[in-house]
């Protein structure tokens, strides 16, 4: 995996939308992971203006990822292409218009991924690599968990897997090994690094938060999405369960990622996953991805 991906450790942070910015990319890279940029709200120029800082920062390799959700994704592509990175990683879609191209300019192209299926598909479209990533992570989620889809994802298809979803230490490294993954992305526990550009209320909310602090909105949008539990949450699941119709939904939820990331707890989405609960401390990058790889 580290052949693959040019890394030190076998290890990816995890795109946190709007959250990882060049500070946190570099420190992780740094450290001997892949850091990965978000491009959530980005246009072309910001993107190129980010990757500039990421290389100013180190020259150890690091990521862009492509939330194929966004509907500027044509115009962010062909930025990329022209001026190539290590690593694209791509989520809630398919790299297949462009999966080909990036190759030609030497980019690598890791998947992340909710089932076999989809597993089965990327592979065949020649990805270099796939993260299985089960319904413990934060932000947008499947229905499989981590334990169940690794090891299924890792059987059915010959590329290298990593695995995602509730890893923030050396155990989650270990039981993700067992499970037959090369390697680990890590989104969460990342959100309480020093370089991470959230408010300070978002990152005690996340050190605050016990094993079951975390809800599923959206599913009524058909976008599942798993954030820490606060009014935001609870006014969005009452909404749902009587029936609002997807403008009312839309119309509470649009919007709060932002809000969290300045700190409103109260009416943002808090974005984090299920292991949110074993973290308790803001630590420097380095020393996440020491807690994850403690003999590296």
């Amino acid at each position: 995996m580290t052949t693959i991906l040019g890394t030190r450790l076998p290890l990816i942070q995890g795109a946190l939308a709007q959250i990882s910015t060049p500070a946190l990319v570099s420190a992780v890279s740094e450290a001997g992971g892949l850091g990965v940029l978000t491009t959530v709200g980005m246009t072309p120029t910001d993107l190129a203006a980010a990757i500039a800082a990421v290389r100013a920062a180190t020259d150890a390799p690091f990521g862009v990822n492509l939330m194929l959700q966004q509907d500027n994704i044509a115009d962010l592509v062909p930025a990329l292409i022209a001026a190539p990175v290590p690593v694209v990683t791509t989520s809630a879609g398919t790299p297949k218009r462009f999966c080909a191209a990036l190759h030609a300019v030497g980019t690598k192209v890791v998947a992340v991924i909710p089932s076999v299926k989809v597993a089965q598909k990327m592979a065949a479209l020649g990805v270099d690599a796939l993260v299985a990533e089960g319904m413990e992570s934060g932000g947008h989620i499947g229905t499989e968990t981590t334990f169940s889809l690794v090891q299924q994802v890792a059987a059915a298809v010959d590329c290298p897997v990593f695995a995602a979803g509730g890893i923030a230490d050396a155990a989650g490294v270990a039981a993700a090994t067992a499970l037959g993954a090369y390697g680990v992305q890590v989104g969460t526990a990342f959100l309480l690094a020093t370089e991470t550009p959230i408010a300070p209320a978002y990152k005690q909310a996340v050190i605050a938060a016990p094993d079951t602090g975390t809800v599923v909105t959206g599913r009524a949008l058909g976008d599942a999405v798993r954030s820490l539990r606060n009014p935001l949450t609870t006014a969005y699941l009452e909404a749902e369960a009587a029936g609002a119709t997807p403008a009312a939904l839309h119309a509470l939820v649009d919007g709060s990622l932002a809000r969290a990331i300045q700190g409103d707890v109260d009416h943002g989405t808090l974005m984090a996953g299920q292991i949110a609960g074993k973290l308790t401390v803001e630590l420097p990058a380095a020393a996440i991805v020491a807690r994850l790889y403690p003999n590296a």
